[in-house]
């Protein structure tokens, strides 16, 4: 306690409140007290260290002349002292409990969504009062809050949105109308052209190009007869501006945009906007949002040294760094270990294949624009592949296969490369090259809902290994146009719903948001704060086996084309792993921690018992190291609480002497002196059954 002492004495005041768990622990605690029964345990070290090495007794002296100082530092109520944990009592009885977060609605709430639509509408109208010069485009709700595209020669900037939201707050005040109309084709296109609106007459164009007999609506905001705005637009919207709510809207960024994604097309300026229904959720969705800053995945994957993108090397492909790569290690080990026991057999394939197989799948035809350039390899065209699923299809079609062998599942971890354009390129959750957590089961109608079922468990397993434990489900069926037989996609919908219903998840059902060649299930994680990611897909496939012309021997002697259902359940390795990060704000637990432990040396003089019992720790699998040095034990453990390392031993004489270690929780705790084999035998145990170490004594 008192060589802690010495070093915590040397820390910076911020450095202190940063770096020990019990000033995270105690919000209570006075600093100056802390620091006051620290340079006490200084002084009483340094006396003791100065008639063992001889230190000048100065040193001993300027420790001693600072305590008056600290002694005269004001009191924050009675306080008990336990070597250098000191806690007031009264503040910690007194601190209040944080505030309950505020439920926010989502564009379900119809209502939401018509503040939304309304407030898209009537922030292009403050924009084009404010700016002659500016031409709308499109500007839908979205998930949380609108947007608005616009053509201006001069760019906005910040401080636009401002006089943007007071131009915005006079047209609610004003309580304008919203008045719908519909007119004729022609109508439409005189009174755009009349207004030198080509966007617009663009959009009207394409409306009528989709369905000539579709109704031309457009939406104004204000009075007939009077000066007013309006826009081509279906609704809905509120009844007039002054049911929108001006202190739960914000305007928050401005992003460019082409028209119509389109990098040929003209760049406009988007500006985006949030609305809600009271100022409580404004106020609970800037909350969400700055969590959400801290957590940003690209700023803790260059701060804790987890991975990167090297513009050198290209846009969209990920460098995974050491400390990185072993949480990919751990990811990839527990996903065969689960697959395996799952009755899984694993694939390894090519990264390219011939254009023809491409073809033949028919992604070149549907996908290209997804896919790289083909290159030329002896006279043919290879293709690097954007997909696992044709090389799996080949896999089942190299042998005769009987209804005996069915069903097969097989799962890869296969890598594949996607054409992105640079500008939706963004950190590890929209990159060019990665890694899909792939499975294809090829089974018997008869046997399809058993394997939905087996696939909803084994998500769930490796979904609540990794601490999501939430979802959102939905169940897409059949659309319009669709491959297969009637037959055939009923019994495949039923099969998926049978197993949701089996599972008891709650979902919902997108009738008609199946893809052609078969219906699927979508599933949402929820992370920490309440963000939805999309991650795990089950989706039936009724095209593949069709086109590549697979079958297998049925009882009676026949040939029957087998059901194949794809699957993933991280989705791709990246994006789960920028989901991972966030969720956890980089502070993994235990069993996934890049350095479970790293040992802090007092001196150098104690590093060979460090390395010793380090090299112990790593052979029983424990991911530990040894603090590099050159630093004081202080910076040692700011450094070891940046890195996020959940478990800190610092080493002395005394530990060396009694062959063990101390073990302190960074987020707080002890796990208190083991003998060396002990602490072993601990943190391991915790490692495998993924709890923290606490709760393996």
């Amino acid at each position: 306690k008192l060589r802690r002492a010495l070093a915590f004495a040397r820390c910076s005041a911020s450095a202190f409140q940063s770096a020990h768990p019990c000033m995270r622990l105690l919000p209570g605690l006075s600093l100056g007290g802390f620091l006051m029964s620290a340079l006490l345990a200084r002084s009483a070290a340094l006396n003791a260290a100065a008639a063992a090495r001889r230190l000048p007794a100065s040193t001993c002296g300027r420790a001693a002349a600072a305590l008056p100082r600290l002694l005269a530092a004001p009191a924050m109520g009675s306080r008990r002292c336990s070597g250098l944990r000191m806690a007031d009592q009264s503040a910690v009885a007194e601190a209040p409990a944080p505030p309950a977060p505020v439920p926010l609605p989502t564009n379900a709430n119809e209502q939401l969504l018509r503040i939304r639509h309304s407030t898209a509408h009537v922030m292009a109208m403050a924009v084009q009062r404010l700016y002659k010069d500016a031409r709308v485009t499109i500007g839908p709700w979205i998930e949380k809050g609108f947007y608005y595209d616009f053509d201006r020669p001069e760019p906005f900037a910040e401080k636009d949105l401002r006089r943007i939201k007071k131009e915005m707050d006079k047209l609610i005040g004003l309580k304008l109308p919203f008045r719908r109309e519909e007119l004729s084709f022609d109508e439409a296109k005189a009174r755009i052209e009349a207004a030198d609106e080509p966007y617009k007459l663009e959009i009207l164009d394409s409306i009528v190009a989709k369905d000539p007999d579709a109704p031309i609506t457009i939406f104004h905001i204000g009075e007939p007869g009077k000066a007013n705005w309006w826009d081509l637009c279906a609704g809905p919207h509120v009844e007039h501006t002054g049911q929108l709510p001006k202190d739960a809207i914000d305007l928050e960024s401005i992003a460019g945009a082409y028209w119509r994604g389109d990098e040929a097309r003209p760049m406009l300026q988007r500006i985006y906007g949030t609305a809600w229904e009271s100022a409580e959720q404004l106020a609970e969705h800037r909350r969400i949002q700055a969590e959400a800053k801290r957590r940003d995945h690209r700023a803790l994957g260059k701060q804790l040294r987890l991975f990167s993108i090297q513009q050198e090397a290209g846009g969209g492909l990920v460098f995974w760094h050491p400390r990185g790569a072993r949480v990919r290690r751990l990811m990839e080990d527990f996903w065969r270990e689960a697959h395996t026991a799952g009755g899984y057999e694993l694939l390894y394939t090519p990264h390219m294949a011939s254009l023809d197989l491409w073809k033949t799948s028919g992604h070149f035809d549907f996908y290209a624009d997804g896919m790289f350039d083909q290159m030329e390899v002896e006279g043919a065209q290879y293709q690097i592949k954007p997909m696992n699923c044709p090389f799996h299809v080949l896999t089942y079609k190299d042998e005769k296969r009987s209804y005996r062998d069915l069903p097969l599942r097989w799962a890869e971890l296969g890598t594949v490369y996607r054409y992105e354009r640079s500008g939706t390129l963004n950190g590890l959750f929209r990159v060019r090259g990665f890694t899909q957590d792939d499975a294809h089961i090829f089974c018997l109608p008869e046997q399809l809902a058993d394997e939905i079922q087996g696939v909803l468990d084994l998500t769930e397993t490796i979904l609540t290994k990794f601490g999501f434990t939430e979802y959102e489900v939905m169940l897409s069926t059949r659309p319009d146009k669709a491959v297969g037989s009637d037959e055939i996609w009923d019994k495949a919908t039923s099969a998926l719903r049978e197993a949701l219903g089996a599972k008891g998840w709650e979902y919902d059902v997108d009738e008609g948001g199946g893809a052609f060649y078969g219906p699927k299930i979508d599933i949402k994680i929820r992370d920490a704060i309440g963000r939805l990611w999309q991650c795990s897909t089950i989706q039936c496939d009724f095209n593949l086996p069709q086109r590549f012309g697979l079958e297998y021997v049925s009882p009676d002697g026949g040939r029957e084309q087998p059901i194949m259902l794809h699957r993933a359940i991280f989705g791709s390795l990246e994006r789960f792993f920028g989901v991972l990060i966030e969720s956890t704000a980089g502070d993994f637990p235990f069993w996934l921690a890049p350095t479970q432990l790293r040992l802090l040396p007092v001196s150098d003089d104690y590093r060979p018992y460090c390395d010793a019992a380090v090299a112990r720790l790593k052979a029983a699998g424990i991911r530990a190291e040894v603090d590099p040095g050159g630093r004081s034990v202080g910076k040692q453990i700011k450094v070891a609480n940046q890195d996020k390392v959940p478990i800190l031993s610092v080493v002395g004489e005394a530990e060396v002497g009694a062959n063990a270690l101390k073990l302190e929780m960074r987020k707080g705790g002890e796990l208190g002196e083991l003998p060396l084999e002990r602490a072993i035998e601990v943190l391991a145990a915790a490692a495998e059954k993924a709890v923290e170490p606490i709760e393996a004594l």
